[in-house]
């Protein structure tokens, strides 16, 4: 099961990436709590998590990715016990109970969620290669992302069940998914919206769906010119902070938007429009071609990788990237609703910023296990 490995085939170049990202997202966060002295500690916790986050990705990287394929069952169950936990212990914020406290620190399970669906599904997909690829396939793989998915949902977290919907359909696609499949899947998800939409819009609601969540959809249709806080405030701040900074930006520091507070939730959800207030288009544009450069680097990976489990590990973490910091930046652009999901590397969550090194890290691991990168 052991494949042997070369530090001189780790890919430095993501590492680099990476670590431009998260260094950029601290200075980022350390200008969006300014004045706020209650926000302060933030920017220390994020650095601790980057610095943990970095340790994270070579113990990944020097174990091999089939030892943790092989536990499967222990992290798939694992994280379960925690998701369910979650109902009766976790800390209650936005309406949702997703966090768990732990002395000053908020540990939120759904995010290592999503990286152990990732791992199962490659499992599975390792598994079943030689398999006909029929509604049977289909089902196997939905019932182990659905199997998270569902308390995922109830806890409610909307926005990450579609992530890890969109994992599962792009893995589902890569390898192999019939078009009628497709054709099927798209018409029932074009239904489902529609319903969903219509009925947020008549104000019935829904027992999976917080009202704030109904009105985001609502919001986002059928937009309030004239709201003094919530989604639509907050996407109309966003739209000002990102139209302000021009083609270079305000300066470090000078965002007007962001530093007089205009601008809500600012050092995470709403992060890319600080950027863009501060750096301008250029900042902006840097930060999506370093993102895209990762979400690269991780598909280069995938396309050498020497078997499907790890060539699934890594498409899997490129989509998670790629998805998370599409949507985000949309939400800031106000094309999608907001959804609540941070911008990869750069946003605040110690959480989220863990579980995305160790997904870089399982990365790592499967670079190291194959012949030294193409460039």
């Amino acid at each position: 099961m052991t494949r042997g490995f070369s530090w001189r085939n780790f890919d430095f170049l993501l590492l680099g990436a990476i670590v431009l990202a998260t260094a950029f997202g601290t200075t980022m966060i350390r200008s969006a709590v300014a004045g706020n002295e209650g926000l302060l500690p933030l920017i220390n916790r994020q650095i601790y998590f980057a610095l943990l986050g970095l340790a994270v990705i070579f113990f990944f990287a020097a174990v091999d990715y089939r030892y943790w394929l092989a536990l499967y069952r222990f992290l798939y169950f694992g994280i379960m016990i925690f998701l369910v936990a979650l109902s009766s212990l976790g800390q209650v914020a936005f309406g949702a109970q997703r966090w768990f406290t732990v002395g000053v620190l908020f540990l939120q399970p759904t995010e290592f969620a999503k990286i152990v669906v990732i791992i199962i599904l490659a499992r599975y997909f390792d598994k079943v290669q030689s398999e006909p690829r029929d509604l049977r396939w289909i089902l196997g793989a939905f019932l182990w992302a659905f199997g998270l998915a569902f308390w995922i949902l109830i806890q409610p977290n909307l926005s990450n069940v579609v992530v890890i919907s969109v994992i599962l359909g792009a893995m589902l696609w890569i390898n192999g998914l019939q078009l009628k499949h497709v054709a099927i899947f798209a018409g029932v998800s074009v239904l489902a919206l529609g319903i969903l939409v219509a009925i947020s819009i008549l104000g019935i609601r829904l027992p999976f769906l917080q009202q704030y969540q109904q009105d985001r959809i609502t919001n986002f249709i059928l937009p309030d010119p004239n709201a003094t806080h919530g989604a639509t405030y907050n996407v109309t701040q966003a739209l000002i902070a990102i139209g302000s900074g021009g083609l270079f930006g305000k300066g470090y520091g000078h965002g007007t938007q962001t530093q007089l507070r205009f601008l809500k939730v600012r050092h995470t959800d709403f992060i890319f429009s600080a950027i863009s207030e501060e750096f301008g288009m250029v900042g902006a544009v840097i930060v999506i071609a370093v993102l895209a450069f990762i979400v690269w680097r991780c598909i280069r990976a995938a396309q050498k990788a020497p078997d499907v489990a790890g060539a699934m590990l890594a498409y899997g973490v490129a989509i998670l990237i790629f998805f998370q910091g599409a949507v985000n930046i949309g939400v800031n652009l106000n094309i999608v609703p907001v959804s609540g999901l941070p911008l990869p590397f750069i946003s605040y969550g110690g959480s989220g910023l863990t579980a995305l090194m160790l997904g870089i890290g399982l990365v790592e691991s499967v670079v190291m296990r194959h012949k030294q990168l193409e460039f």
